[in-house]
Order: structure tokens, then C-alpha cells, then sequence
């Protein structure tokens, strides 16, 4: 039987269990999905406030006028 943790790992150094790259891509994927729930969140809330002042406006021209 050999022991796998003396073989390098390919595009790695001797003991990594990893190759290199994976960790610049699993940081590059994360910044990714962090920005893009950014800016869901910054989509979602601005639509938020234009419904609101669609519906106050809407509500406010319902009144009728007691001149």
C-alpha cells in the first residue's frame, strides 16, 4: 500500500489536498455572489419605495374635494 499524502497534488505542492487555483476561484465566486446580492437588495428596495409613492399618490388623488 502507498500513501497518497506523499504524492504531490496536481499544480500543487506536496501535501496540499487542493490545487492552488481553487482557492482564488472559490474567493473570486464568492465576491460574485456577494455583489449580486447587493444589488438585488438595492434593486428590490428601490422598487419597494416607488410602489409606495405610486399607491400614496393613487390614494391621495382618490379624495374628493370639499370646496
Amino acid at each position: 500500500m502507498s500513501n497518497t499524502d506523499d504524492k504531490p497534488a496536481k499544480g500543487g505542492k506536496k501535501g496540499a489536498s487542493r490545487p492552488f487555483w481553487t482557492s482564488k476561484a472559490a474567493l473570486t465566486g464568492a465576491a460574485i455572489g456577494s455583489a449580486a446580492l447587493a444589488a438585488a437588495l438595492l434593486y428590490a428596495s428601490r422598487r419597494k419605495e416607488r410602489a409606495e409613492k405610486a399607491a400614496a399618490k393613487a390614494k391621495a388623488s382618490d379624495v374628493p374635494e370639499t370646496d
